[in-house]
């Protein structure tokens, strides 16, 4: 992580060196974007700490920890495919849940349908690319985020 804050550091020196003004210039717009943001991140954050404050960290492990894979990922999947949630926080909250005891392979189904299915989205998509075209990328993305979710806990040693 250090490593990012000196690369960030050396970038900016090096905008600053070579054009003070639209250096200027983009720090004030980032700043403005994440003032932007801010309020939305930040509630979300509360929201999702305070429901998993309440939710005993047994009862998260219960049903997504490792002693029942299957069902996690079912459930982290289901759980995915109908919120609408942005990544700026759906990515902290997976940290939250990793350090919880949450599996990487149910960390990744989630993350993967959240991002990849869009049940909350269907109308638009049914209005825009029809019904059959909307059904068809929906059920596609879910395979795909099972295959990813299956792939990430090979790869994490969570299952074989």
């Amino acid at each position: 992580m250090y490593f990012l804050y000196l690369l960030l550091f050396i970038a900016m020196l090096v905008s600053f060196i070579t054009d003070r003004n639209k250096t200027y210039k983009a720090i004030k717009i980032a700043f403005k974007k994440f003032m932007k943001i801010l309020p939305a991140f930040a509630s979300m954050l509360v929201l999702v700490s305070i429901i998993l404050g309440l939710v005993p960290d047994t009862l998260i492990l219960h049903y997504l920890g490792k002693s029942n894979m299957s069902q996690g990922v079912l459930m982290a999947s289901f759980f995915g495919s109908i919120t609408l949630m942005p990544g700026f926080i759906a990515y902290p909250l997976c940290g939250i849940l990793l350090k919880k005891g949450v599996t990487y392979t149910v960390i990744s189904a989630f993350t993967t349908t959240l991002m990849m299915v869009g049940f909350v989205t269907f109308p638009i998509e049914k209005r825009y690319f029809g019904i059959r075209v909307a059904i068809i990328r929906n059920v596609l993305s879910l395979l795909i985020a099972i295959i990813v979710a299956i792939l990430t806990g090979i790869f994490f040693g969570e299952i074989f």
